[in-house]
């Protein structure tokens, strides 16, 4: 027999089912069963349908919850500040490979190719624009460090951080958090650039498909003697 459920009011109780919902729909998508549900909450199956109107209704719940970037902004303000900047940066990344990790298989479970009418929560902008404050700040006095403005460092760390924890546009084979910081601090090129079109595209001026600046000759070496 089910053990009895302890006491909650409607919000907790359907708060409860939809966060023991949200791993079960990533096993099993939508042929998640309300027993299956109702044994992960430890309840009885009949308590989902005091706060749920149908199971359809607490799979809907558990998609937007899956998708609620709230748990992403309270992450990264965790994360110390005090900590060396590279530290900090691979904590980040960390922090948002595993939520785009979990984001895609969600989605790929319960059938969805995006996530579900993104422009009908106006919510959502403003948690957005409270994470990029929040990683600007994590950044700090780092950002002198930076060879260009902060927030597109940040534009680069979101992209290579999709890209990479991607299974289709990766080939199956995912970028670490490592791997991802390290191109992003260090590049490919061992000792750096060290040439003007390293600096125009860093500080944005050099847009894809643009033409790349004509390169400056060097000076002989006779003529610096």
């Amino acid at each position: 027999m089910t053990p009895r459920a302890p006491a909650m009011s409607a919000d907790e109780r359907r708060a409860a089912l939809v966060a023991a919902t949200i791993p079960l729909l990533r096993e099993h998508g939508r042929a998640v069963t309300t027993r299956q549900i109702a044994r992960s909450a430890g309840v009885a199956e009949g308590t989902i349908f005091r706060v749920f109107d149908s199971k359809d209704e607490l799979v809907d719940e558990a998609i937007r919850a899956g998708m609620n970037p709230r748990p992403l902004l309270d992450a990264i303000r965790a994360v110390p500040r005090d900590d060396p900047f590279e530290t900090r940066l691979l904590a980040v990344v960390t922090i948002v490979q595993d939520r785009l990790l979990g984001i895609f298989g969600l989605l790929r479970s319960v059938g969805f190719v995006a996530p579900p009418h993104p422009h009908k929560q106006p919510a959502i902008d403003g948690i957005q624009a409270e994470i990029e404050a929040a990683l600007v700040a994590l950044v700090g006095d780092d950002a002198e460090r930076l060879r260009m403005p902060v927030r597109r460092f940040l534009h680069h760390v979101r992209l290579l951080t999709f890209a990479g924890s991607h299974q289709q546009i990766a080939d199956g084979n995912l970028l670490t958090p490592a791997e991802i910081v390290d191109v992003l601090l260090h590049g490919a090129l061992d000792g750096g650039c060290g040439h003007a079109v390293c600096d125009e595209v860093a500080m944005g001026h050099l847009r894809p498909g643009s033409a790349r600046p004509p390169r400056t000759p060097r000076p002989d070496r006779k003529d610096l003697r």
